[in-house]
């Protein structure tokens, strides 16, 4: 079981989580974290570190979420790790909480 990244981290891009991760499972594209899934070791330590709340364990992705389960681990296979903790976007204040971002997924 592995930790997945959702919607409502599109377009803030929090890196708190990545700083906790032990096992450094976090990769980054330009306006979104995923984590890779057979590197999380299910710890949990960045859930409650995510200031979006867009981190939740693979069993407990609500159902209009499902999506983002194979998402991680597509753009996990691409994208750069991510070891340390960045600035969030410049208007990510904005953007927490705004439903349905999977549009502006930028790849």
């Amino acid at each position: 079981m592995a930790f997945v990244v959702m919607d409502n981290c599109i377009k803030c891009k929090y890196t708190d989580c990545v700083e906790v991760c032990p096992v450094d499972c976090f990769y980054e594209g330009p306006n979104f974290l995923v984590i890779h899934p057979d590197e999380c070791i299910d710890c949990a330590l960045c859930e409650p570190e995510c200031p979006a709340e867009a981190i939740v364990s693979e069993d407990e992705v609500p159902n209009d979420q499902q999506h983002f389960i194979p998402l991680n681990a597509e753009l996990s296979e691409v994208w750069p790790n991510i070891t340390e903790q960045k600035d969030p976007l410049p208007d990510a204040s904005e953007w927490d909480g705004v439903p349905d971002k999977i549009q502006y997924l930028e790849k």
